[in-house]
């Protein structure tokens, strides 16, 4: 990531691709942006249609259709690409059919010289992650999933209108696959500097614990409601992806919760799990550890062993 033209090549224009594409280019993330697509002819046509909202964009951004010797000088490869989730199907039982769709990506992607950072959305993310990992041979700081940014948000969405706070200053986050077995580590969520379990302890004629379970619930089940009434989701992870792509670009050095490899943290090995993580220029900078409490990582284990259990059913 040598070059000062910041260049970004989409794999994928779906639903979630085109949707990270679109918050892209409203958002000068980028100068230049590559869709790649095995249909080709689709590609060409959402080029097009992005370049020409181009007068009303805050940047000038180059939008093209390209091959995939376009990786080269990227710096980031975000991949959209891959089989539909259904309505009602989880994330795990997309495991088997999108392995293959990966293989067909990762190897060229490879063989163009390209030395940037994958950017995995397609779901099951953790899973699909971790295969980008070991098809790529990439160094693990520079293979990073999506996992559970969007489901972060939500969460610090449901918390700012339960306390009636700006959710930018609810401090909390979603942990473990992004699927079933996600949770929130309530003993690590803050509103402002303050524990939200002390709010509600100090406030039980306002709030209750068992309200937070709903909440949690409530992110937990999201995506399945969503599909359940427009058979997809895209926006909110088009804006989560962008808000990734956003970080490494300009090198913040952001906390967010990303689908990253774990080598001892929170007990756990080689296996690729959402924790807060420190991401900038070069991709991921350090895992943040939580201080979270024995249940808890009662259940962050279960969460890993699902994930590990999935990975080593695979033939790659």
């Amino acid at each position: 990531m040598k070059n000062e033209n910041k260049k970004v090549v989409l794999i994928g224009t779906g639903m979630v691709g085109m949707s990270f594409a679109y918050a892209a280019l409203n958002q000068g993330v980028a100068d230049e942006l590559v869709l790649i697509d095995i249909n080709k002819e689709r590609a060409q046509g959402e080029a097009m249609d992005l370049n020409h909202g181009l007068a009303f964009a805050k940047s000038n951004m180059k939008i093209y259709a390209g091959e995939y010797s376009d990786c080269k000088d990227a710096d980031i490869v975000v991949i959209a690409a891959g089989v539909a989730q259904k309505d009602g199907e989880t994330r795990l039982d997309l495991l088997q059919r999108n392995v293959e769709v990966f293989r067909s990506i990762i190897t060229p992607v490879v063989k163009s010289g390209f030395d940037g950072i994958f950017l995995v959305a397609t779901n099951p993310v953790d899973i699909m992650t971790r295969v980008t990992y070991e098809l790529s041979r990439f160094g693990a700081s520079r293979v990073i999933g999506t996992v559970t940014t969007l489901d972060t948000a939500r969460l610090r969405y449901l918390l700012g209108d339960y306390f009636t706070v700006d959710p930018k200053n609810i401090h909390a986050y979603v942990i473990g696959e992004h699927g079933d077995s996600e949770f929130v580590p309530f003993s690590q969520a803050l509103l402002g500097t303050k524990p939200v379990t002390e709010v509600i302890s100090e406030r039980p004629f306002l709030y209750k614990k068992e309200d937070l379970s709903a909440i949690e619930d409530q992110v937990r089940t999201a995506a399945y409601k969503i599909i359940a009434a427009k058979r997809a989701t895209y926006y909110g992870i088009g804006m989560s992806l962008t808000r990734i792509v956003k970080a490494i670009l300009n090198d913040e050095n952001s906390i967010l919760t990303l689908s990253v490899k774990l080598s001892g943290e929170y007990d756990q090995t080689d296996v690729f799990i959402g924790v807060p993580a420190i991401v900038g220029r070069n991709g991921v900078k350090e895992v943040v550890r939580l201080s979270i409490t024995d249940e808890e990582q009662a259940k962050f284990a279960k969460s890993a062993g699902i994930l590990d259990d999935y990975f080593k059913g695979l033939k790659l």
